[in-house]
């Protein structure tokens, strides 16, 4: 399994497990009294958890939702029905199983925990917050997507028409939580850690109520401040986002981790020319080097989840192409943390046993010295696949910029001739080379950090 737990806090005689999913950017959590524990927004891979609780030595004895995410989908549902206990989930989130509803200043008994429900809505119309300890005061609030450090959870994924109406719900609910928890309350959010859930960048690795009071745009800006600035600062999310809160409101299906099919060179062959996609999971520069014609490069080392579920039309037939069979079953777990269930297909193998004897393709790998050299030498074509806050931050003088989750629909727009790509470390560029590769198009990729780029003389158009 990837993803350990990262963390151990003692909070209160409670001792508090934190559980790490970066490339999503989020946590789940595990509090316990040495008994009994409480589980906290968990990722749709159970097993993480219960490898925790086995661990700990401690049964499951609830679990509780902040909201219904949208930007994974829950093991909750899963995880609860499996232990035989309470699923605590917003009463005004309209679920499609049965579950034990907690309402504003609902409170609970689990195991010695006092877990009382905050209502904290803005990031979701029903998002909750969970204020836990063993006596009377609380030690820490679970708040998912509502308090982050030093930010808060975006309130734009549930409809344009509510987005500003959440966004003031947002504002007065961290005020809320700021304003009648102890200064001392650790602060436990589910977004933010990388999270496109996250407004803005957060700050820091933990925190506590009293330190978000003097760093929360939330409790430092007023109302309308807050609003303008949130709005204006909202930038495009992962297209898989629009199918992870149905999902969770449906209910979602229990896992299979088991491996796919094993798919020789002519089934490979006739998936790709099927229009499916066939994904090569090898490091970009081995990509560059040899590849069957018509695969795309996600590099196993990078952020594959976020950027493939945004890119691949939603519900194409996957494969996936590993150096073996472990690189793919990890990517394979990651894949359904957003709905992604199941390969069509696997296969592991040199790209020249894949292609059984058919012609491989390959195009030229760069660095941004090699870059500035060629346009030294004559005029290029460049093409950058970065965020559109990174590009307003400074970009290449001439470039064109297409971020990537665009790409694909926008093929059409980029010049003839050859097409040198980068972003910001070589991952996105890898992508966006094999997608050209694919479209017909020559292409070098840049396989390099763009901070290189003003080192190398580059010119630059600076940012805001």
């Amino acid at each position: 399994m990837t993803d350990p737990a990262d963390d151990v806090l003692e909070l209160d005689g409670l001792t508090v497990t934190i559980i790490e999913t970066p490339d999503l950017g989020d946590r789940s959590y595990v509090v316990d009294d040495g008994r009994s524990a409480l589980v906290v927004d968990p990722q749709r891979d159970i097993d993480r958890v219960q490898a925790v609780l086995a661990a700990r030595g401690v049964a499951l004895a609830a679990v509780a939702e902040t909201h219904a995410h949208n930007d994974y989908v829950s093991g909750g549902l899963e995880l609860a029905r499996t232990a035989g206990v309470p699923y605590l989930v917003p009463c005004e989130a309209e679920v499609a199983y049965a579950r034990t509803e907690v309402c504003d200043d609902d409170v609970r008994t689990v195991g010695s925990m006092t877990v009382r429900t905050i209502g904290t809505p803005g990031h979701t119309p029903h998002h909750v917050s969970f204020a836990v300890g063993t006596g009377d005061l609380p030690a820490m609030v679970f708040t998912g997507g509502s308090m982050l450090f030093g930010s808060v959870g975006r309130t734009d994924l549930v409809s344009p028409d509510l987005t500003e109406q959440l966004t003031r719900l947002q504002h007065a609910s961290v005020r809320r939580l700021a304003e009648t928890l102890p200064a001392g309350v650790a602060v436990l959010p589910t977004h933010g850690f990388g999270s496109f859930c996250s407004a803005t960048p957060t700050t820091g690795t933990s925190s506590t109520i009293s330190q978000q009071r003097k760093e929360n745009p939330a409790l430092t800006q007023d109302e309308e401040e807050f609003v303008r600035a949130l709005l204006e600062g909202l930038d495009a999310y992962p297209a898989y986002y629009a199918h992870m809160g149905p999902a969770n409101l449906a209910g979602p299906a229990p896992v299979d981790l088991s491996p796919a099919a094993e798919a020789d060179a002519a089934e490979l062959r006739h998936r790709i020319d099927a229009g499916e996609w066939v994904v090569d999971l090898r490091s970009s520069t081995a990509f560059a080097r040899g590849h069957l014609p018509g695969t795309f490069s996600f590099d196993a080392r990078g952020n594959v989840v976020t950027y493939l579920g945004w890119t691949i039309p939603w519900g194409t037939p996957l494969t996936l192409i590993g150096e073996s069979a472990e690189q793919v079953a990890d990517v394979q777990r990651e894949l359904v943390r957003i709905g992604i269930d199941r390969p069509a297909a696997q296969a592991t193998g040199t790209p020249e046993q894949l292609a059984g004897g058919g012609p491989l393709a390959s195009y030229r790998s760069a660095t941004f010295a090699e870059l500035a050299q060629a346009l030294k030498e004559g005029e290029v074509r460049v093409v950058d696949v970065r965020g559109n806050d990174e590009w307003a931050e400074g970009h290449l003088d001439g470039a064109v910029h297409v971020p990537l989750h665009e790409l694909p629909s926008r093929l059409d727009e980029l010049p003839a001739g050859p097409v040198w790509v980068h972003c910001a470390s070589g991952f996105r560029a890898s992508i966006a080379g094999s997608m050209l590769d694919r479209a017909g198009k020559q292409v070098v990729v840049v396989d390099d950090d763009v901070e290189r780029a003003r080192e190398c003389g580059l010119p630059l158009v600076p940012g805001r």
